[in-house]
């Protein structure tokens, strides 16, 4: 029976059928072996797609010839025509074409020769056609006739789906010579959805077709999820199946498989359930494997239990089922489960690696934890833990600002090839290890002014991960902090205002962060720094240390606009002992820059030059352009401030490093066209270069100075600079 394209419960067994479609294929086999030559690439594309037109669903005819007529038009013309003279003709046209087909047999070299593929083929559908009775093979031929007249069917030769021929359990069955036509065919239905590229069909689907189907879906979901079906299309297919054979076991694993893909717990446990009680049920195991068989299941089914919570992060359950799990295989000295339990911990080491880097252990503590667990992982070519434990890497480098590291573990994880072998032209880089990896050199390159190259790496993700699989989600969020970063080292605050809402959908507290960000701007201080209250008492809470600190500084920025210096000093203060306590050299560098600028501020620009020396190093090295900018940018300024109290020699050289240091400082936002700053900067560089009596340089800064002015319209936004250089 079958009912939308699946086989009933029944079906899924030891019988297969002899399909018009099966026909068709027969007769593109045929004519490639006793056709005139074809031409070599044509060749190359048929033989890749014998495989998949004698294993996959069965295609309506207009589906098979397109097909076909995509690698050889010469061939599908030729199967066009075979198909022409059975159904057009005779009964006897039919049985003839089944008597010709032994001839290729009998040569060696032959692709039909009895032990290839083409040959295993045409040797199975010879002996269920022998089978068949002789009203079973009327039967055939009706429905082949059908088959073929149904693509002409609709006027303008409109192409419609074609039914398949059902049949009872008796017929076509390779074991049955008894003329027992059984259930009668079920009504015909027209299927006008046009092919897709995957295995979707709405032909009926034997034993191995479906087991083709489940076993592509898995690997694809596996190692290229942007060729699998959408979620909500595979999971109509997996229903329909279990809908009439509920008892499918693989068939609800990759419904488990297919929920996760989705973050539904509720389903992907079910279904993991299921798998194993049917897979109990069935005896399957205790066939293959004797009273152990049970056993085993049960073992497999704890794993799995345990890895599942452990994606949804709930650890406790997760390290009770892992516990039952290790149990059970030790009573049984199963070691190869004991292994996949090995795995879990190298899991659970890693996740307390990230909780390690979290609550500030140094980096060389949680180097050497890895390093144990990456020697089981080489030593078994464990690649996809492998993958995990170089992401993870790159991101604990990034979080302690360490771009060089964090860029060369991304690198050596991209330029890895894959340990395990991989099926159907994929390649195995569609994990969450290489899109977090590739999020890392996004936001390195946005880092340093290559938004070129950032474009690049995130049309490659976007190609890579669809919006609707489950690791989209990383690059979005990725692409919306460049884009709200970019928009507001330009000073275009209304670009940077929609992607708020947009970056708090995937991440809420990354969206308040920037929400109060854009408040500030706007100077719309009370709103921005009840924001910050909020979310600093948030990640207190949940211990999210990095966030702390970068709302310090937020806050002691709301500080300076209300000239409150002193009070920010403090909380500048405080979040530099909290980024040097996690070793977070990159924050730590930024509250340096907010230290030294707010001590510049107090009038004490000696104390502020001698501490901002302190980061300039490390912002060198491994800062942003914007990092280096700003820092050379209150290196001068700084300079300046002491010049004024300076003999005149000793003033002019400091005055000279200040230029210095402006023109490098401009060379950096230059970088990231960020043209307020280089305002700024032009106006530093004509007071200078006129204190300096150097009036050619002085003419041409004042006039980019003044081009800036006018684009940015901001007249008067340049006087605030002045309280920093009165002196001079």
């Amino acid at each position: 029976m079958m009912t939308n394209g699946v086989v009933h419960a029944n079906v899924f067994g030891i019988k297969d059928w002899v399909t018009p479609y099966k026909i068709s294929v027969l007769a593109l086999l045929y004519e490639m072996t006793t056709s005139k030559p074809i031409a070599l690439q044509e060749r190359r594309r048929l033989n890749k797609l014998i495989l998949p037109l004698q294993q996959g669903p069965d295609l309506t005819l207009d589906q098979f010839l397109k097909t076909v007529e995509e690698c050889c038009p010469q061939t599908a013309y030729a199967v066009k025509l075979r198909l022409h003279e059975m159904a057009d003709g005779e009964l006897k046209d039919m049985e003839y074409f089944f008597a010709t087909l032994p001839t290729p047999f009998s040569a060696i070299d032959s692709e039909a020769y009895k032990t290839s593929v083409v040959g295993l083929f045409m040797r199975h559908m010879l002996l269920a056609y022998n089978k068949l009775s002789f009203s079973q093979v009327y039967k055939l031929y009706k429905a082949l006739q059908q088959y073929y007249h149904s693509h002409y069917s609709q006027p303008g030769d409109v192409q419609v789906g074609l039914p398949a021929l059902a049949a009872d359990d008796s017929d076509m069955d390779l074991t049955s010579t008894e003329d027992n036509v059984g259930e009668r065919m079920e009504k015909e239905e027209l299927d006008t959805a046009p092919l897709h590229e995957s295995e979707l069909s709405r032909g009926p689907l034997s034993q191995k077709q479906a087991e083709y189907f489940l076993a592509r879906q898995a690997y694809l979901l596996k190692n290229d999820e942007n060729k699998a079906l959408k979620p909500s299309a595979l999971q109509d297919e997996l229903n329909n199946m279990l809908k009439f054979n509920p008892d499918f076991a693989e068939a609800h694993y990759l419904s488990y498989l297919n929920s996760m893909r989705v973050q539904d717990i509720f389903i992907s446990t079910h279904s993991l359930l299921h798998y194993f009680d049917r897979l109990i049920l069935s005896g399957s195991e205790g066939k293959s494997n004797g009273d152990e068989g049970y056993g085993r299941s049960l073992r497999y089914a704890a794993l799995n239990l345990a890895a599942l919570h452990c994606r949804f992060g709930h650890y406790q359950q997760a390290d009770l089922a892992l516990q039952e799990a290790i149990r059970i295989a030790q009573e049984s000295n199963d070691h190869v489960c004991l292994q996949h339990c090995l795995y879990l911990v190298s899991l659970g080491i890693q996740s307390l690696v990230q909780q390690g880097a979290v609550q500030g252990k140094t980096a060389h503590e949680l180097m050497d934890a890895l390093k144990d667990t990456d020697i089981l992982h080489w030593k078994h070519s464990l690649s996809e833990l492998i993958d995990i434990s170089l992401a993870q890497t790159t991101s604990i480098w990034r979080m302690y600002g360490k771009s060089t590291m964090a860029q060369q573990q991304a690198q050596l994880l991209l330029n890895m090839n894959s340990l395990e072998q991989v099926n159907f032209g994929v390649q195995q880089n569609n994990t969450e290890a290489f899109a977090v990896a590739l999020c890392h050199l996004a936001e390195l390159h946005a880092e340093q002014g290559l938004y070129g190259a950032v474009s690049e790496v995130l049309k490659h993700l976007k190609e890579q991960f669809p919006p609707h699989t489950q690791h989209a989600k990383l690059w979005m969020l990725c692409d919306l902090k460049i884009q709200f970063d970019r928009a507001m080292n330009d000073g275009k605050y209304h670009l940077a205002e929609p992607h708020v809402t947009a970056i708090a959908a995937l991440n809420k507290t990354e969206g308040l962060y920037r929400k109060a960000q854009v408040l500030k701007a706007l100077n719309r201080t009370t709103e921005a720094y009840s924001i910050l209250q909020r979310l600093q008492l948030y990640c207190e809470k949940t211990k999210y240390t990095e966030m702390i600190i970068r709302v310090m500084l937020v806050t002691a920025e709301l500080h300076w606009e209300s000239s409150g210096f002193a009070t920010a000093l403090p909380l500048l203060l405080q979040a530099l002992a909290l980024a040097r306590q996690h070793h977070l050299q990159a924050l730590a560098s930024e509250t340096i820059l907010h230290l030294a600028f707010t001590q510049l501020m107090l009038g004490v620009p000696e104390q502020a030059l001698g501490v901002l020396h302190e980061a300039m190093e490390p912002i060198l090295a491994h800062g942003a352009v914007m990092d280096k900018g700003r820092a050379l940018l209150l290196a001068a300024r700084c300079q300046m401030a002491m010049a004024g109290t300076r003999s005149n020699g000793q003033k002019h050289a400091a005055l000279g490093l200040a230029v210095q240091s402006l023109g490098e400082a401009a060379a950096y936002f230059s970088m990231l066209d960020c043209k307020e700053r280089l305002r700024d900067v032009h106006y530093l560089q004509a007071r200078l270069h006129h204190t300096l009596g150097q009036t050619p340089q002085r003419n041409k800064c004042a006039m980019l100075f003044r081009l800036l002015d006018q684009e940015l319209q901001a007249p008067g936004a340049a006087v605030a600079i002045l309280s920093f250089i009165q002196i001079l």
